[in-house]
């Protein structure tokens, strides 16, 4: 920062602690208030939906490789035994996942990250030139209501010096004009983005709804190959409670082993 810059610092810091001392008056702008603030949320909505969004993929990620890993274990219980019932679905879970890991890779996972991840992104890093802006603003605001109040003291309490009012005045005048320039135009453009949030993000929402849809789809279809290995009855089993004898059976059955006594 150069020397003026670092005075220009002090000084706003200064008349910053003045307002909080209720020596220097502060302007009050509810529109331009509104209007950040709806800004603000919107900043926050999408740092938030870029962080989801992320963290969705990585989770489709994650979770296809943890189903090929427990595919591998499953299939792994089976080595001995290729002709049971289980056994052919243990390999066609392990087959199925497997494509399904595969076209996650080869087929969501870039689409993903080039029309729902970095379009939003992209407008996540734009946040930061509007914050530029409003930044600037609030300093030339702290500018104006610095050179007010020197301009209001200084009719308060003539100088012996009758070039100081008038050059006040002209510091005044000049940093109003800054302010009042660049806070109409956020009032003005505040809105606007908000509002294009809507055609800007709406593909990537369409994007990101085919990409769960696929993800879902060809999950459904892959596991549906492996339904043929088990019996058409498993749920009927499983509803009234049949599956849960023949666990416990299979249980008691461990149970009596010498080992389990050791």
């Amino acid at each position: 920062m150069s020397w003026v810059g670092i005075k220009k610092a002090a000084s706003r810091a200064g008349t910053q602690l003045m307002q909080k001392t209720g020596q220097v008056e502060r302007t009050m702008d509810p529109d331009f208030n509104e209007q950040e603030s709806r800004y603000r949320t919107m900043e926050k909505e999408s740092k938030n939906l870029q962080k989801d969004a992320k963290t969705y993929l990585d989770a489709m990620r994650t979770m296809a490789s943890a189903q090929g890993r427990i595919a591998e274990t499953v299939s792994l219980f089976y080595t001995a035994d290729r002709a049971s019932d289980g056994a052919m679905a243990g390999h066609s879970y392990k087959a199925a996942v497997d494509e399904l890991d595969a076209m996650v890779a080869r087929d969501l996972d870039a689409p993903f990250r080039a029309t729902v991840l970095e379009p939003v992104g992209k407008l996540n890093q734009y946040f930061t030139n509007v914050n530029a802006a409003i930044e600037k603003r609030n300093h030339k605001m702290l500018d104006y209501d610095s050179t007010r109040s020197k301009v209001r003291k200084m009719v308060e309490k003539p100088s012996d010096d009758a070039a100081k009012l008038p050059r006040a005045q002209a510091e005044h005048d000049e940093a109003e004009e800054i302010y009042k320039m660049l806070n109409d135009q956020l009032i003005t453009e505040l809105p606007q983005l908000v509002e294009l949030r809507i055609p800007y993000l709406d593909p990537s929402f369409e994007s990101m709804v085919r990409c769960q849809l696929r993800f879902a789809e060809e999950g459904y279809d892959k596991l549906s190959s492996v339904q043929r290995y088990f019996n058409e009855n498993i749920r009927d089993d499983y509803a009234n409670g049949q599956l849960d004898v023949q666990v416990e059976n299979v249980l008691a059955e461990m149970k009596e082993l010498a080992i389990y006594g050791v």
